[in-house]
């Protein structure tokens, strides 16, 4: 092989990798606390029922939302979601912001595809 084919061959390896890295999923990371868990699903649980298939679904539904959103990301959205609610300036700031905006859609979109995954 000539110097030039191995340096091509390198190449390739070397961008492979760095694709590698760079699509590091937050599944991956799996950077969900077990109480972050455990109260989503306890949340979930009330809201759509409390059976055991209601456990299957919700485990599954925060499985795939921390497998879409990095936990800093998820916490940052549920913090919007609850702020939100506040009156006043605070509560607006938290409504309008583009930051907030963006991190509740991540949310939502996450979100989205539990519920399509999971239920």
């Amino acid at each position: 092989m000539t110097f030039v084919a191995w340096t091509r061959l390198i190449l390739v390896a070397l961008g492979g990798l760095a694709a590698t890295a760079a699509s590091v999923r937050a599944e991956e990371v799996n950077d969900y606390p077990t109480s972050a868990r455990a109260e989503y699903v306890f949340g979930c649980m009330k809201a759509n029922g409390e059976t055991r298939e209601t456990i299957d679904q919700c485990s599954c539904s925060i499985d795939i939302i921390a497998s879409l959103l990095p936990y800093d990301r998820y916490v940052t959205a549920e913090t919007v979601l609850s702020m939100s609610q506040v009156r006043g300036n605070l509560g607006t700031q938290f409504r309008s912001s583009e930051q907030a905006k963006s991190a509740l859609d991540d949310l939502r979109r996450a979100q989205a595809e539990a519920e399509v995954r999971c239920f």
